[in-house]
């Protein structure tokens, strides 16, 4: 079991696919909070486990709260002394088009959404940075990575994960904290009134969740985005082309819409390992030696 007596947090995991992430970490060894809203619910999976022969303890609360994921935290800590994993999965859907879409329910998802997974996060942070061992995994959307009708809400939060994600694995790499991002595709509550049926079938979450032990194991890698449903795996990159340079002229706009063909050539596109690289590489073509800094 590749990870027995590594300790886990896992948020929303009450049901669906949370559940199916608790379940099977504490089949690879995990001991596992099992965190959600409702404390019968959270206790259920608790149960489960425990019935398995796994460790488990519940937390019920709100991941926007910023007390109740202290104390779970500290909880896990008193009882198990460490925390290895944290897998953000606790998430809402508010689902209208924009032009029928309330801000309160636009906050609403980002809130719960990028706020509780940066709220999480933190909670742990110190605690993986001391222990030089974390695992962080975010959960994002192809809503996000791609679109789709309706979840301008949900999408936005998706892809502030993926930022957020970028960002914790570059200032968590000294201390061997790695922070993926997980994509699903999968029957749940949540998706309930968006696939039909026939598709639904075949997207079991229990599907999804092998895909963490890639991403929390002690060999994961790190700024992954793994896609993941029905037993299939690939990941989403965001990259950056090689472009064209042209300058400063009176026309540069012009030139833009006229050589947009060159600036959107796909053929040498690159993963950029830090945001300043898109700087970098638009001081080059300048000629400016040098690095590029903030």
């Amino acid at each position: 079991m590749l990870l027995k007596d590594r300790v886990a947090i896992v948020t929303g995991s009450g049901g669906g696919l949370g559940r199916c992430h608790a379940l099977y970490l504490a089949s690879q060894g995990a001991r596992v909070v099992v965190n959600d809203l409702a404390e019968a619910a959270a206790q259920g999976v608790v149960d489960e486990i425990v019935a398995a022969g796994g460790q488990a303890r519940a937390a019920a609360g709100s991941v926007t709260d910023v007390d109740a994921v202290q104390a779970m935290v500290d909880a896990a800590m008193q009882a198990w002394g460490r925390i290895d994993i944290l897998v953000n999965n606790a998430g809402i859907l508010r689902d209208k088009s924009f032009a029928k879409m309330t801000m309160d329910d636009f906050r609403l998802v980002v809130d719960v959404h990028l706020m509780g997974a940066a709220i999480c996060s933190k909670a742990v942070w110190e605690i993986m940075r001391a222990q030089t061992y974390g695992r962080i995994v975010m959960t994002t959307s192809s809503s996000g990575l791609y679109g789709n009708f309706g979840q301008a809400n949900y999408g936005a939060a998706k892809l502030a994960q993926v930022g957020l994600m970028q960002t914790l694995a570059i200032e968590g790499a000294k201390y061997d904290i790695k922070v993926n991002a997980l994509a699903p595709t999968a029957a749940t509550q949540m998706t309930a009134g968006i696939l039909s049926e026939e598709v639904l079938k075949g997207l079991d979450p229990a599907l999804v969740s092998p895909g963490l032990l890639a991403l929390v194991s002690e060999d994961a890698p790190t700024r992954a985005i793994l896609c993941a449903g029905a037993g299939h795996f690939a990941t989403s990159n965001i990259t950056l082309t090689q472009g064209v340079r042209i300058g400063g002229a009176e026309d540069a706009g012009e030139q833009l819409i006229a050589r947009w063909g060159e600036a959107s050539d796909r053929a040498g596109e690159a993963v950029p390992a830090f945001g300043f690289q898109q700087a970098a590489q638009e001081m080059a073509s300048a000629g400016v030696e040098g690095p590029v800094t903030a």
